[in-house]
């Protein structure tokens, strides 16, 4: 499936600010599942300093910084991408007592290698109650790649989607004692209880295109940016894509931009400002189907 994206974040300040410094982690990235064709990230006002380059994980990065007073910044993106089909999966995975032994043998430490993804992150550690809710949810999955989908339907069943229950900074094992959360703590959680049984699992954030209800126009700008779980299940079968959010396996309606450890290695936008008072921000994203 083929998509022209368009994304639109503004950030406002009540207090002009004289220093901002921001790394963006906003456009999408070509990799096995997806192709870009085209990608424009524009900057109002301009940046008195734009570096672009990718990060250790190959995530495009824009790293920008203004040495003059502010108090607006909108950033635009323009992009279009291919979701890649994928046939129905056979699974070639092991079961889940062998997966180690598939971990010993990946001794390359290359940027999607799984050992960087298996033991504690900058926002993910060990939680035993995670850990325990873990072990009930995947009792009976035969091999790691059902593990993954039974632990991503169980957080989909005892989460409740909340808007206001979170923000950035919520731990996951916060959002996962109160059961509620985002697609970030949902993501987190879940990732949280892969590592606690030995499967290297990654956070992968992107854009999702939303279906309009039956009979309705589809509206502009109400699309979103989406955060899902890569899970590492053996050799054979590699990385595999799971959305605890909505309980799927991530396909053609999901848009990669980044992955990473956890949110610290792959949020949209991440900086400093020095400034007085508050900030507002607004963001609108369209992912528009041409196929």
């Amino acid at each position: 499936m083929r998509y022209d994206i368009r994304l639109s974040i503004e950030y406002s300040y009540q207090a002009a600010s004289d220093h901002v410094r921001n790394i963006l982690r906003l456009q999408p990235v070509s990799g096995p599942r997806q192709r870009v064709t085209a990608s424009l990230l524009t900057i109002e006002p301009p940046p008195d300093e734009r570096r672009d380059g990718v990060d250790f994980f190959g995530n495009p990065t824009t790293s920008v910084a203004w040495h003059r007073p502010i108090d607006q910044i909108t950033f635009q993106l323009r992009a279009s991408a291919e979701r890649l089909a994928q046939g129905e999966e056979v699974d070639l995975s092991p079961a889940l007592s062998d997966l180690a032994d598939d971990l010993a043998l990946q001794t390359d430490l290359w940027p999607g290698s799984p050992q960087h993804f298996l033991g504690a992150s900058p926002r993910i550690g060990h939680d035993a109650a995670i850990t325990a809710f873990t072990q009930a949810a995947i009792a009976g999955a035969a091999t790691t790649r059902g593990a993954v989908e039974a632990l991503g339907r169980a957080i989909h069943a005892a989460m409740t989607y909340d808007a206001d229950a979170t923000d950035v900074m919520t731990p996951p094992e916060v959002a996962f004692a109160e059961r509620h959360g985002v697609c970030q703590d949902f993501a987190q959680i879940m990732i949280g209880g892969l590592r606690a049984l030995g499967i290297p699992a990654s956070y992968v954030s992107g854009f999702l295109r939303t279906l309009p209800p039956p009979g309705q126009p589809r509206l502009e700008g109400v699309d979103a940016m989406h955060a899902w779980v890569g899970a590492w299940c053996g050799a054979a079968h590699g990385w595999v894509e799971y959305d605890p959010t909505n309980a799927q396996w991530a396909g053609e309606d999901y848009i990669t931009v980044a992955v990473g450890r956890d949110y610290s290695d792959a949020a949209p936008v991440r900086g400093a400002i020095r400034t007085a008072g508050g900030q507002d921000s607004s963001q609108a994203v369209d992912v528009i189907p041409l196929d």
